[in-house]
């Protein structure tokens, strides 16, 4: 009997080497492999059919750069009908070392992933909430929403991100209208490790994330690797989480399809207040709703406090635990802490995109020269020129090959001092966890008010558009 899913879609990931090296990225052509059900589990949503978002109400940050509140896209141009066949790749490529087989963009959607990681603040509302809270307890009830909230467009999107070159960058000012500022950068290219630092007036989210990656045969498994941090700035409370497993199933034979698995651990680290989300795997055998969380908030004696419970892909609602005998809780009044965006029309020619994925790639003047918004191979993807995107991909990937060779003489001839050295991240021990974690230097965005770029790497080909100018 063929294992079914609840729903479409496939994570994007990284490669576990060489830039589309690994032969399973080229599993993420939804065109021709995915299967449609229904998506809101019965959930009555409207779609938005506005082209630009409007400006929203401006808030007032003390970490305003001069930006404003202003329109930003809310389309990018639609997705060309121009389907790569996964045979005809595997064809061609017989007899052929994989690490030396360039998969096409076909398979990715044009953003980078650090500008995918950017979308776990599509829902920083949340945060804002979490740090306005009376008691950690209810503060851990948004913590458990956002931590879910993040995985919500893994049951729709079904192209991969195009994998960061070593030292590529990302900012994201919205300082003007959502309050805070985030900046990604590419800190390790092996492994592939990415650094992301968020600043708002009430709190803090920075984070870092890999991943190792097991092939099963019919399922391949994605183990997340990397801690979330929260901080509250007006009391000092300290939370962290984990990510959960991501299983795409069905690889050689069947509808691709998408899973979430394992149990989130939110924990405030002074008063030891904790929470359990657990993301309950699929099974054709089951009646149990897909894609469900449930799980409880729990004072630091342990008493459960609220209970949690929802799907991934849509909601997350609490309601606050009035007794308790073991499992047996008895609850009060149900509360939404989190409701997926309504859809914008017609979201499958735009990769699914939400509003917020759509102004990710938006061009932006000011930004550093490595901000993946200058990736040209990206930006001629989005812009539906895909032989071009093709050819400029292979280019990039040559050009960061060879500025690994010598990196790597360098390094054998003078010594470790000659290692890669990120340029806006450093490694720094946690004083909560003890990990050596990657921590923001805070050095970009004053390098930015005066538009010092010198410490940025040429990663985009500028020295052969230099000599094209001349």
């Amino acid at each position: 009997m063929e294992n079914r899913p609840p729903g479409e879609g496939v994570v994007g990931i990284f490669d576990s080497d060489e830039d589309d090296e690994d032969f399973f990225d080229a599993m993420d052509d939804s065109s021709n492999n995915l299967e449609s059900t229904p998506e809101n589990n019965g959930t009555t949503v409207v779609a938005v059919s506005t082209e630009v978002e409007p400006p929203a109400q401006i808030v007032k940050s003390s970490l305003s750069t001069g930006t404003t509140s202003r329109k930003r896209r809310l389309r990018i141009p639609d997705k060309p009908n121009d389907k790569a066949n996964l045979w005809n790749i595997m064809k061609n490529c017989i007899g052929k070392e994989l690490s030396k087989i360039p998969m096409p963009v076909n398979f990715n959607e044009p953003i980078s992933f650090l500008q995918r990681l950017t979308e776990d603040m599509e829902y920083s509302d949340l945060l804002t909430r979490a740090s306005e809270c009376s008691t950690v307890e209810e503060s851990l009830t948004y913590l458990s929403a956002i931590a879910v909230s993040s995985y919500a467009t893994t049951s729709t999107r079904t192209s991969k991100p195009f994998n960061p070159l070593l030292g590529e960058t990302f900012e994201y000012d919205r300082t003007g209208d959502k309050g805070y500022r985030s900046f990604t950068e590419q800190v390790s290219h092996h492994p592939p490790v990415s650094a992301q630092h968020v600043e708002h007036d009430n709190w803090t989210y920075y984070q870092e994330f890999s991943m190792t990656s097991k092939f099963r045969g019919k399922y391949l498994q994605v183990f997340p690797i990397g801690t979330s941090h929260f901080v509250v700035k007006s009391t000092g409370h300290h939370y962290t989480w984990n990510k959960v497993c991501t299983t795409v199933h069905n690889i050689i034979v069947g509808k691709l399809w998408v899973d979430q698995s394992g149990e989130i651990l939110v924990k405030e680290h002074s008063t030891g207040a904790s929470a359990r989300v657990k993301f309950h795997p699929y099974s054709y055998f089951s009646r149990e709703t897909p894609r469900r969380v449930t799980g409880g908030v729990f004072a630091p004696d342990g008493t459960p406090m609220f209970q949690l419970d929802g799907t991934w892909d849509n909601s997350v609602s609490c309601a606050e635990v009035i007794s308790a005998d073991g499992d047996d809780w008895t609850t009060g009044e149900t509360q939404a802490r989190w409701v997926k965006n309504a859809p914008l029309e017609d979201s499958e020619k735009i990769y699914h995109f939400t509003a917020l994925a759509c102004t990710l790639n938006e061009p932006e003047e000011g930004v550093a020269p490595t901000d993946a918004r200058n990736r040209p191979d990206q930006r001629l993807m989005e812009q539906q020129n895909y032989p071009d995107a093709n050819n400029m991909k292979v280019r990039l990937e040559e050009a960061q090959r060879a500025r690994r060779r010598a990196r790597e003489a360098r390094i054998a001839a003078e010594g470790p001092s000659a290692k890669y050295q990120p340029k806006w991240f450093a490694k720094k021990e946690c004083e909560i966890t003890g990990e050596e974690i990657w921590r923001f230097t805070e050095e970009y965005w004053k390098c930015k008010e005066t538009q010092n770029w010198d410490r940025c790497p040429k990663l985009y080909l500028e020295d052969e558009v230099e000599e094209d100018a001349t």
